[in-house]
């Protein structure tokens, strides 16, 4: 029975855990299976299906790295600036560094990296992908997500809720979160777009500490809006301005940004709306590959994760590379960072690279499904 299901996904890693056997009765309706597992795994059986929003999912591999001790990369992981455990965690400390801005690119790029190994150093192609490979549905249409199984979710719990330190006013996001573990678990999804806090955080531990150079925030809209007016002239000590595609050079430590809810194409779609809320999201830039075509960027809560984006990418008019569209989108804002650029392979040559075979990894089970949540 279970080798049929097995069959089904088409020669995919698969292990048996219990996550599959739910699956697997599910996708079979297996009344014999639904019994079989009652007796094992009684918590919460008939609920599961009852539910009308369980996916078909399976299970694969993860290996996931620790981070490097201070004295090969100084900084102080996330969770350092957290108290308690879920359920019950609250932000200890907000204070931020500040450094010249000629070690902020490199630390930006040396630090996004390191927390890419930390959640599995998973990676997105999005050269020659499709809409629908890119946001798959189901059968009835709904958009269909990635969601951590529940080892990969505790284990990064208080990295997600560090990150969330080093952006203001954000106490209330992880009060809400405590509640939703209270009600769902150590292993529940995060109920808010955790994006823009990854991005603050690695820019708090980069260096740059004072609001006047980077806004951190609770959303991406509010620094791509601090970069628009430095572009204008509004602002004199922002760390990033903002250019269209293809106006300037892209070099490891700027970052993309895209807008999904407005659709903005350009910078002059956004100056109307500075100000007001907007559904974006921003990778930090971490390599660049003229010869290849394609641009590396990192950011958080990509499928629920720290990922890696690999952008298409062509030289344009004025000899720089720049990001393509790809599966109906297109980055709208490049943010430069104001500092001297550093080589396109940074990422190779970040700390966490060069000592990854001496890091220490394990392998757990990252359970690669595709829900009805949000994402």
């Amino acid at each position: 029975m279970l080798s049929d299901y097995a069959s089904k996904l088409n020669g995919r890693p698969f292990q048996v855990s219990r996550n599959n056997l739910v699956s697997a009765a599910e996708s079979m309706q297996s009344k014999f299976l639904k019994k079989f597992l009652k007796k094992i795994f009684p918590c919460c059986l008939t609920l599961l299906f009852s539910s009308s929003l369980i996916p078909v999912s399976y299970s694969q591999q993860l290996t996931v790295y620790e981070r490097l001790p201070s004295e090969m990369l100084a900084v102080s992981p996330p969770s350092n600036r957290i108290s308690g455990d879920p359920g019950d965690m609250q932000i200890i400390d907000r204070s931020c560094s500040s450094l010249p801005r000629a070690d902020v690119r490199r630390r930006l790029v040396d630090i996004a990296v390191q927390e890419w190994a930390y959640f599995g150093m998973s990676e997105m192609d999005l050269t020659g992908i499709t809409e629908n490979q890119l946001a798959p549905r189901d059968s009835s249409g709904r958009r269909r997500y990635h969601r951590p199984g529940f080892e990969e979710a505790s284990r990064v719990a208080d990295s997600i809720a560090g990150y969330w330190s080093a952006a203001p006013d954000s106490s209330w996001i992880l009060n809400r979160q405590n509640q939703n573990w209270e009600r769902n678990g150590l292993g529940a999804r995060w109920r808010d777009f955790w994006s823009a806090a990854f991005i603050s955080w690695v820019a708090c531990e980069s260096g740059l500490g004072d609001m006047n150079e980077f806004s951190r925030a609770i959303a991406h809209h509010t620094y791509i809006d601090q970069a628009i007016r430095a572009r204008d002239g509004m602002e004199t000590d922002a760390a990033y301005i903002a250019y269209d595609v293809g106006e300037a050079e892209v070099n490891p430590g700027d970052m993309l940004c895209r807008a999904s809810r407005p659709e903005y194409l350009n910078l002059d779609q956004r100056r109307p709306h500075m100000g007001q809320g907007a559904r974006t999201h921003c990778d930090i830039v971490v390599g660049v590959d003229p010869e290849a075509g394609e641009i590396k960027a990192i950011g958080g809560n990509v499928r629920a994760s720290v990922r890696m984006k690999v952008f298409p990418a062509a030289v344009n008019d004025n000899a720089y590379l720049v990001p393509l569209p790809y599966a109906g989108r297109q980055i709208f804002a490049h943010l430069k960072l104001q500092a001297r650029a550093i080589e396109e392979d940074a990422i190779n040559n970040s700390p966490t690279m060069l000592h990854l075979e001496s890091l220490t990894s394990t392998t757990i089970i990252n359970r690669s499904l595709a829900s009805n949540e949000r994402d």
